[in-house]
């Protein structure tokens, strides 16, 4: 981005291309990358209550929070999204601009699989929460059975 002000203001020089291509950059960087973060939890939340709660309430709240509003606000983007990224794949979108980037209906399918990943890994979290629950309930179970020597 600073390249493109320099040589725009300092040289008088400019390059679609280059302008186009750090919108590009930013776009695939952020849609690619939330369900990166997603896994990391590092999306912001409001945490009054949040933060006060155990691991284990934690864990469901994020599970009911994917289930209940992740997922299906991926889904109505899927399907929000699909006409209009299949136009631009059905005619080839490029660039408006002279000298601009070509393949345009590429990253237009980034809203496409943005969502797609976030559901995915949303998926992975609500199953890892139960493979959680599954593993720390066996645990419980297996310490409160009397074993041979006890009876």
């Amino acid at each position: 981005m600073t390249l493109v002000v320099v040589l725009r203001y300092g040289f008088n020089l400019g390059w679609i291309a280059l302008q186009e291509s750090t919108i590009y950059l930013h776009a695939v960087s952020l849609m690619l990358g939330m369900a990166f973060v997603l896994k990391h939890d590092g999306h912001v939340r409001v945490d009054i209550f949040y933060r006060g709660f155990s691991v284990e309430r934690q864990r469901w709240v994020n599970f009911i929070g994917h289930l209940v509003f992740l997922i299906p606000t991926c889904v109505f983007l899927i399907y929000i999204s699909w006409n209009y990224v299949s136009q631009s794949w059905s005619i080839f979108e490029g660039s408006q601009e002279s000298g601009g980037i070509p393949l345009v209906y590429v990253i237009k399918s980034l809203i496409i699989a943005m969502p797609v990943l976030l559901i995915l890994q949303a998926l992975s979290e609500c199953l890892s929460t139960l493979h959680q629950h599954v593993q720390g309930n066996s645990a419980t179970n297996t310490k409160q059975q009397p074993t041979k020597e006890e009876s």
